[in-house]
């Protein structure tokens, strides 16, 4: 008797549980079903796509697509390919290669002297290109403390913002997980980025809200962007688990993010940096969640 009824109450709760589910994902489903994914984008919304993930193709090729699909930019490129970017009439609303990569950056002094021959000669160059955004990085901590970081980090860029706020160049640091993909990165909270770019206190030093990588660390996408969204410059998407396609297989609903992040007043660029399930038709992913992002 005891056994029948722990498997009515387990059998309930799994229906109620699937039933839950499939209320929650009804929404999203049936607005992906309903997309046209040939209509024309809103415009509330400045799409770019980050270079990296389709390194398969060509600049030239991806440029192509990227058009056709309603793009402005395409995110992370140098100054070698800057003009193919804009042969087609793309933007590069994320510049880089000034960076010693994501773990030598900012927050340690011994790299200060490297990083701000690089920039100053980057920053000028990302002016005369008509470009805005330089990426930069904080740095691993190695057993740093958060105000060794602030305060390594602060003593460096205030060496560069001069030259930055003369050429109107935001300097742009990334927010990136220190959980899973990027083990011991400093700059991994919204609110220790935030609270860098207050100790600073310059408009030409932002940060690049990287929306999976935030969702893996803290959570609570929509109130940290509401809180801190002044400080952030530009945003990069990705799916959650396993950064692939911002669709309902995952635990993000990129229509309402997208939506809180318009209501904010943000006018720069969302970039797609999702790595597509189907490698085979990376384009068509790229087209499908640009739309979903299209609010």
């Amino acid at each position: 008797m005891q056994h029948n009824r722990r498997t009515a109450i387990k059998n309930i709760l799994a229906g109620t549980a699937a039933l839950s589910a499939a209320g929650m994902l009804a929404p999203f489903t049936a607005e992906a079903s309903t997309m046209d994914l040939d209509a024309p984008l809103k415009g509330n919304i400045n799409h770019s796509a980050c270079r990296w993930v389709y390194n398969d193709l060509t600049l030239d090729e991806l440029c192509i697509e990227a058009k056709k699909i309603g793009l402005k930019g395409i995110d992370l490129l140098g100054p070698k390919e800057w003009p193919t970017a804009k042969k087609y009439g793309l933007d590069s609303p994320m510049c880089n290669g000034a960076e010693l990569g994501l773990y030598d950056g900012f927050n340690d002094k011994k790299f200060h002297e490297q990083l701000i021959k690089n920039y100053t000669e980057m920053i000028p160059l990302v002016a005369k290109a008509g470009y805005t955004n330089l990426i930069c990085f904080s740095g691993a901590r190695r057993g740093k403390s958060d105000e060794e970081g602030w305060n390594n980090c602060v003593e460096g860029l205030k060496q560069l913002l001069p030259l930055a706020e003369k050429h109107k160049v935001v300097l742009v640091m990334e927010l990136l997980n220190s959980k899973l993909d990027h083990k011991d990165y400093q700059c991994d909270r919204t609110w220790w980025g935030a609270e860098l770019c207050k100790r600073l206190g310059s408009e030409n030093f932002k940060l690049l809200y990287d929306i999976y990588h935030m969702q893996i660390d803290e959570g609570d996408i929509i109130t940290n962007i509401n809180q801190y969204h002044q400080y952030i410059a530009h945003y990069h998407t990705g799916g959650v688990p396993g950064r692939h396609d911002i669709d309902d297989t995952q635990e993000l609903y990129y229509p309402a993010i997208m939506r809180a992040i318009v209501a904010t007043g943000f006018k720069g660029f969302v970039a797609q940096e999702f790595t597509p399930k189907d490698p085979k038709n990376k384009i068509a992913a790229l087209r499908k969640c640009v739309h979903i992002c299209d609010v």
